[in-house]
């Protein structure tokens, strides 16, 4: 099996995922645009990691608003949590577009024909992935924060120009998407983008950005 540049599988090679795969423990999978992967309240066994495309993690209310929780891309995993733990799944893995997914079933930490080396590899890959997606989620926190709608983007575009090293970007988002993720009305959201493409704060094309200052 071809090696995914993915922090999970660092430090395996090929062939150990080749051996994981032989013994029913590792397997890859294509989705639709918009499959639903893991769905709210089932249970899974297995953890997701994304080889093409992306995977959105999302959230309804009771009253059927959606909420982008994370957006996973190429080499990032998801339900990590939820299939260690055993718990029902309180959101939804959707493919955001035509997408290639590997499942790792977690029974790789305890089945014998899996070596130590390998293992012990995976346990510390799984940790430093939980750390980071706690991280992510701790900034979606910190976007959904502020109370006003510009204050909301200017924190999201603070971290997204942060991750880019720079003041120019592509945003994971489309319009909706990025609606959804920051909890705002999407007609709300866009009106407060011309306001300050108007002010000379930021131009966009699209999910391309450039921020051309940011107010004291």
């Amino acid at each position: 099996m071809k090696l995914v540049p993915s922090p999970l599988f660092q430090g395996l090679s090929p062939a150990d995922l080749d051996a994981l795969a032989a013994a029913g423990l590792l397997r890859q999978k294509t989705f639709a645009k918009h499959t639903v992967i893991f769905r709210a309240g089932s249970r899974v066994q297995e953890i997701g990691v994304v080889v093409q495309g992306t995977v959105h993690i999302e959230n309804f209310d009771l009253w059927g608003t959606k909420s982008i929780l994370s957006s996973i891309s190429a080499g990032q995993a998801f339900a990590e949590t939820y299939a260690f733990c055993g718990d029902a799944l309180m959101v939804d893995a959707v493919a955001a577009e035509d997408c290639t997914v590997l499942l790792l079933s977690t029974r790789v930490l305890s089945d014998a024909r899996v070596s130590p080396a390998v293992r012990d590899t995976l346990l510390r890959n799984l940790l430093a992935v939980s750390m980071r997606k706690s991280l992510s989620l701790s900034q979606r926190i910190f976007c959904t924060t502020p109370k006003t709608v510009r204050g909301r983007l200017l924190t999201y575009f603070s971290a997204q120009a942060a991750k880019a090293g720079g003041l120019e970007f592509d945003g994971p988002f489309n319009r909706q998407q990025m609606a959804d993720y920051l909890n705002l009305d999407r007609s709300a959201l866009s009106k407060e983008l011309c306001k300050m493409r108007d002010e000379g704060l930021l131009e966009f094309e699209k999910n391309h950005f450039r921020l051309n200052e940011l107010p004291e």
